[in-house]
């Protein structure tokens, strides 16, 4: 990618940084900034799993927790903050980006109130779901989720769904910017399919399905296998999991019960996760929730169409009908039935598969989605106006 025109900045970006759609969407906007030639400061307790060791403006700042037996757990928002007010002090940061509100947002303002006001950097919040729906409604963490968002200086949302959502159940006073995740098409394509890479999951004729996840119960995982199940009985068909968490062993119990374990392969985390998701027929996402559903969409730059749940901001990504279908929550039957359908049907499945692609290629775009966050940077620090700035405002 080309370098911006605009002035370079220095940012920090916060993150956690396993297997999930804010650690992805945080660490491939880190990358793409970087690209453009602002210096880029990632912090978390790990190095996150889509940024390269010693890439180019990219700067990784590991936040250690020292183990001390009064604490039951580890004071980590703590040991974030000292750590951002430590780099502040010695690099200023112009903005502080934290994707995920807890704990990050919460540090990220500890962090301003022990800097003089000289070297206070801006603070932006995106939120990813979960954090607003899950854990910022919990009673443990709903006042101090209002009252980071509250502090933040700016704050933005991934899909409309969620953007409403904020506002309704915590009554911010601060406005929600809806920038939307972005896939690179270049990266996630249908040119990677093989027969060679295929032939790792699946034998000749028979279709192959894949579901990717951090495995927690909101991605209801044992959904996929019981889908799976469902179709299998019928055609001929192979199942790749990808990810890793706490419902791992319980979908694999799951799949021995059913008699259909070998059927389907575990893979874990992976590194190339294009190369993957290109040699699938169809993805499956059967969430209880999803605020954006980035799986899915960069599934379908890989011209994968997509089976999914009708829930939080999917709907905005996947085009029922054209680039695949959604469904109710928990209802694996009719998902077994609208995948059977596209995988009987030649033409029509050729048809979503190019829908899909398209869709991902022209809607959700990487240079034009991290312009807009480019812009709100310098809005937020007073160097252009909000008229200036593109995107919606929920």
């Amino acid at each position: 990618m080309e370098e911006s025109s605009r002035r370079k900045l220095n940012l920090g970006i916060v993150c956690h940084p396993a297997y999930g759609g804010s650690g992805v969407v945080a660490s491939e906007l880190g990358l793409e900034l970087a690209a453009r030639g602002h210096h880029v400061h990632f912090f978390s307790h790990s190095l996150p799993f889509r940024v390269p060791d010693a890439h180019p403006n990219t700067f990784f700042h590991e936040v250690e927790v020292t183990s001390y037996p009064l604490f039951k757990y580890p004071p980590y928002t703590l040991a974030l903050a000292t750590k951002l007010a430590e780099v502040c002090r010695k690099q200023p940061l112009d903005v502080l980006h934290v994707h995920y509100a807890i704990p990050h947002a919460v540090a990220a303002w500890l962090c301003t109130q022990m800097l003089p006001p000289e070297q206070r950097p801006a603070t932006i919040t995106t939120l990813h779901g979960t954090d607003i729906t899950l854990v910022g409604l919990d009673n443990s963490f709903f006042e101090i989720t209002r009252f980071s968002l509250d502090r933040s200086d700016g704050i933005t949302a991934v899909s409309d769904q969620l953007a409403g959502e904020t506002l309704r159940c915590f009554s911010t006073g601060r406005p929600v910017k809806i920038i939307p995740n972005f896939v690179d098409s270049d990266k996630f394509t249908p040119e990677l399919r093989s027969q060679s890479r295929r032939s790792a999951f699946a034998r000749p004729g028979e279709f192959l399905l894949g579901h990717l996840s951090n495995f927690r119960p909101v991605k209801r995982v044992l959904d996929v296998i019981r889908t799976f199940h469902i179709l299998h009985r019928d055609l001929p068909a192979r199942l790749v999991m990808i990810g890793e968490g706490v419902d791992l062993e319980p979908a694999r119990n799951l799949a021995a019960e059913l008699g259909i374990l070998e059927h389907i392969t575990f893979l874990g985390p992976v590194d190339r996760v294009p190369e993957v998701l290109s040699q699938l027929d169809l993805f499956l996402l059967p969430s209880e929730y999803e605020s954006f559903g980035l799986a899915a969409l960069e599934a379908m730059a890989c011209g994968v169409p997509v089976v999914a749940s009708s829930t939080g901001g999917l709907p905005e990504v996947v085009e029922d009908g054209k680039c695949g279908y959604l469904c109710e929550v928990g209802d694996v039957r009719t998902m077994a039935e609208r995948a059977a359908e596209l995988l009987g049907d030649k033409q029509k499945i050729t048809r979503f598969s190019a829908a899909a692609r398209e869709r991902a290629r022209n809607e959700f775009e990487p240079s034009r989605i991290v312009d807009t966050y480019e812009d709100f940077y310098l809005q937020i620090i007073g160097e252009t106006s909000e008229s200036e700035s593109p995107g919606s405002d929920d």
